[in-house]
């Protein structure tokens, strides 16, 4: 079941899509436990029963009074104004190490515990949301596809055997990062963190419709051509690690994200380099979420 955010005859609503992909029922016009002013809303006060009704729907099992038309709504990121900046994982599969050592001057050995840092995420921009490319503060931005997991409640020093149940689901994150910025600096704060460099989407798939553990094809193409190709199965650190060891120390709370990492493939991983410029088409695409469409606008 994928959960949107989208804009309808200029108002913004949450909805899922139909099992079909050719209407979305907007939550707002079906009798649930409560209403939710948006996904972060939804996310951290739904019940048990408002997942079992929509699925029912999703499943064609009932029927709702109002639909609209996928292909005339605009798609917006799940969560356009994220709780807390996205909480964000570095080098976490082994064949991205290698590529990483002369561009960011790394060691290139595989990290003992999970690399995290936060990237400052006042606003998400969406599936078909330009990317600006900076080019008056950097020449090296480059692209990043990862699964983005969002948590589904208020969690704090969890065992690994209760993550799953902490999740809400699943999304496409794009990790836009400057490389010559995150050198320069010496650390990754303005280096990820640039105005527009965090999109995702095109939807959040709520657990109960993805396998666990978390084996899904991940990829990226610029212009159409692959260059990132993988599977989350080859995390070094997994999903019920990174979510245990953050809430060891920080509090997570419903709705918050966190990024788990980027296959090889990136554009500092070629000779020459290839780097983003104007005009480039980004997508990214997981196994069983869909596709995060993105454009590179100066």
């Amino acid at each position: 079941m994928k959960f949107f955010t989208f804009e309808y005859e200029g108002l913004e609503e949450i909805g899922i899509l139909t099992r079909d992909g050719k209407k979305i029922i907007p939550i707002d016009e079906i009798e649930l436990s409560q209403e939710f002013f948006d996904m972060n809303d939804f996310i951290e006060t739904h019940e048990k029963s408002d997942i079992e009704k929509l699925d029912k729907l999703w499943k064609g099992e009932g029927k709702a009074d109002v639909y609209y038309d996928f292909d005339k709504v605009l798609v917006l990121a799940p969560i356009p104004l994220p709780l807390h900046d996205v909480i964000s994982v570095g080098l976490n599969y082994r064949a991205h190490i290698s590529e990483t050592v002369v561009e960011l001057n790394i060691k290139g050995e595989v990290p003992v515990s999970p690399i995290i840092f936060s990237k400052r995420a006042r606003y998400a921009g969406g599936t078909e949301a330009t990317i600006p490319l900076h080019d008056d503060l950097t020449k090296k931005l480059d692209y990043e596809v990862e699964l983005g997991v969002v948590m589904g409640k208020k969690t704090s020093k969890i065992m690994k055997s209760e993550v799953r149940d902490s999740i809400f689901g699943y999304t496409i994150m794009n990790d836009i990062s400057a490389r010559d910025l995150m050198v320069k600096h010496q650390q990754w704060t303005i280096g990820k963190g640039l105005d527009g460099a965090v999109v995702m989407g095109p939807c959040i798939v709520h657990r109960d419709y993805i396998g666990y553990p978390v084996e899904l094809n991940i990829s990226a193409k610029i212009n159409g051509e692959l260059r990132q190709d993988s599977n989350t199965k080859n995390l070094i650190f997994d999903i019920d690690t990174l979510v245990s060891d953050i809430s060891k120390g920080i509090t997570l709370e419903a709705g918050d994200i966190i990024s788990t990492g980027t296959p090889a493939g990136v554009g500092m991983s070629f000779d020459p380099p290839k780097y983003l410029k104007g005009d480039d088409i980004i997508e990214c695409e997981i196994e069983s979420i869909g596709v995060l469409k993105n454009m590179v606008k100066r």
